[in-house]
């Protein structure tokens, strides 16, 4: 009976993110990806059916990875009670400054990821679900009742808008995938640039805000 009860306790210790961050460990310390869900479930004492329970495949593993980043980063944010009372801009700075902090804490996996096993553009396909629930909380930011960006999208559809944003993001993320400078201190200096840009081009007047944000690239660039 005790082995029994042992053996259950185990069991429910393998869990989704139990599965996450031994694939993310595995990745890390061999530098190469598990050749199939056989391989690492045997390497991790997993049961395929287990696995199987939380995941399709590798590939869907890979891509709940990204998913659990950004969710920890909605949770995060709406956790703060003033959350629901900021202005669109900085809603949309929170979401930016929070979830890079949380790919800071798993920078290796995320470089690895995206650049480091040399697939290119292939790694976009890891971010597949995670552009989705990224876009969907960009369109929730409009939809809210205090959102002035309601009026000013009236010519232009939430959807363009939100997939204006994940260029956004993805145009960010490169920029911190390159980012040497101490605690990434360039990378928030670009993130609030690059919000002030795309808020004051629903304005009349954007011009400013994007000179603003060429001198900085270009500043960049030249360094």
């Amino acid at each position: 009976m005790d082995t029994a009860k042992k053996t259950t306790a185990k069991k429910k210790l393998i869990d989704d993110n139990f599965i996450v961050s031994k694939y993310m460990d595995a990745v890390l310390e061999r530098n190469e990806e598990p050749k199939n869900v056989f391989s690492f479930c045997k390497e991790h004492k997993i049961d395929e059916a287990t696995f199987y329970t939380f995941f399709g495949s590798l590939d869907a593993l890979r891509q709940e990875i990204w998913v659990k980043f950004l969710e920890n980063a909605l949770t995060t944010i709406q956790n703060e009670e003033a959350f629901s009372t900021y202005s669109d801009k900085n809603k949309l700075l929170t979401l930016y400054f929070t979830l890079f902090e949380i790919l800071t804490l798993n920078r290796s996996y995320a470089l690895f990821a995206l650049k480091e096993n040399k697939e290119g553009l292939k790694n976009l396909k890891n971010l597949k679900q995670f552009r989705n629930h990224f876009k969907d909380f960009i369109v929730t930011i409009i939809e809210t009742e205090n959102s002035e960006m309601k009026e000013k999208l009236a010519k232009v559809t939430k959807p363009i808008y939100a997939e204006g944003a994940w260029i956004q993001f993805l145009f960010l993320l490169k920029f911190w995938m390159d980012d040497t400078s101490k605690g990434f201190e360039k990378t928030d200096v670009l993130i609030e640039k690059s919000v002030n840009t795309v808020v004051d081009l629903l304005d009349t007047k954007p011009l400013e805000s994007l000179f603003d944000l060429g001198k900085f690239l270009w500043k960049e660039k030249m360094n």
